[in-house]
């Protein structure tokens, strides 16, 4: 059953009095106890994807179109008072700083309880239990000190699980996890997946995962999203898309990763950048500029999903003529 379904969304950020899309006609779903992962490089609209679904483009300077679905609503079509109501007890989020997503003036009992004021009707008492139960949940052992303590005081770790615990007091349907790992150590990163797998299986809730991190999409995910330009360019279960990637985009990501037992010395890079909002290709193929040795007719004019097997969707034709540079006979 589908959870939340996005179709044709579209983000765009006004830049001299007109408005570019860093989020281009985006659609898919989530399904019910499915951990969804983004991935794709820095740049690529994962974030401002994120950021659309919870409702916090609600300002002049950003358009949103498109339809965002949960529970037969159109979520954009919400007022700001109907998205508080949903924030925090429907749909949570955990930001990829969790330093700069706490109030460094609250103690973290404190900012924990704010959800459990605003979405439950739990006395006073029932409040302060819950919170060290979360706290206890996420892996605070020291939950009653903890609690007492500002954001300032925890190592960042420990603020992650805060964060993680902020996210779940309401045992929201869904969890936007933004980086959730980024900037902690390997032992700390591995420890807050598996909590947030733990999570997942009790709570049953549906989880979107945006990471840049293969490893972690290997470890976590269902089924993944690449996002290259503000456009979703393959879909695949997850065991399909790491045996068998197949936009250009994809395999050079997944070439680009260190090999634990190649010769080679120099790490494959992609070539060229993202491109800004203002220089992004509306039309064609958005990925050509950075395969050049692909022939212009391997590409789309006007770029489509393609089904190359079960639950597998590839955008252009490019992936049919593929190879990578130094299977041309060229320097990579």
């Amino acid at each position: 059953m589908d959870l939340l379904t996005v179709r044709n969304l579209h983000v765009g950020f006004r830049i001299n009095d007109e408005f570019y899309d860093a989020v281009d006609g985006v659609s898919f779903t989530l399904k019910n106890n499915e951990i969804l992962a983004i991935v794709g490089e820095s740049g690529c609209g994962k974030s401002t994807l994120a950021t659309s679904i919870i409702g916090l483009h609600h300002e002049r300077n950003v358009r949103v179109t498109g339809e965002i679905l949960f529970k037969e609503r159109n979520l954009l079509e919400c007022t700001e008072e109907e998205m508080n109501e949903i924030r925090g007890a429907e749909i949570a989020m955990i930001f990829q700083d969790p330093l700069s997503a706490l109030n460094p003036l609250m103690r973290i009992g404190e900012q924990i309880e704010e959800a459990l004021i605003y979405h439950t009707d739990f006395t006073k008492e029932e409040r302060e239990e819950r919170v060290l139960q979360l706290l206890k949940q996420v892996g605070i052992s020291r939950a009653e000190q903890v609690a007492r303590q500002f954001p300032h005081q925890l190592s960042g770790g420990m603020r992650q699980r805060v964060i993680i615990a902020m996210a779940i007091s309401c045992k929201p349907k869904i969890i936007i996890a933004d980086e959730p790992t980024t900037a902690l150590d390997v032992t700390i990163q591995a420890q807050i997946l598996d909590l947030m797998k733990e999570l997942q299986a009790e709570t049953g809730a549906g989880i979107i995962l945006i990471t840049h991190d293969l490893g972690v999409v290997a470890e976590m995910a269902d089924r993944v999203l690449v996002m290259y330009a503000g456009e979703i360019i393959e879909e695949a279960p997850v065991k399909k898309l790491l045996s068998q990637p197949k936009h250009p985009y994809t395999r050079l990501l997944f070439h680009s990763m260190p090999q634990l037992h190649s010769t080679n010395e120099h790490l494959h890079v992609i070539e060229g950048m993202v491109p800004s909002l203002i220089h992004l290709p509306r039309t064609g193929c958005r990925f050509a500029h950075r395969i050049p040795w692909i022939p212009n007719e391997a590409h789309e004019e006007h770029p489509t999903f393609h089904q190359i097997s079960k639950d597998h969707f590839v955008k252009c034709t490019c992936w049919k003529f593929f190879r990578f540079r130094e299977e041309k006979g060229e320097a990579s």
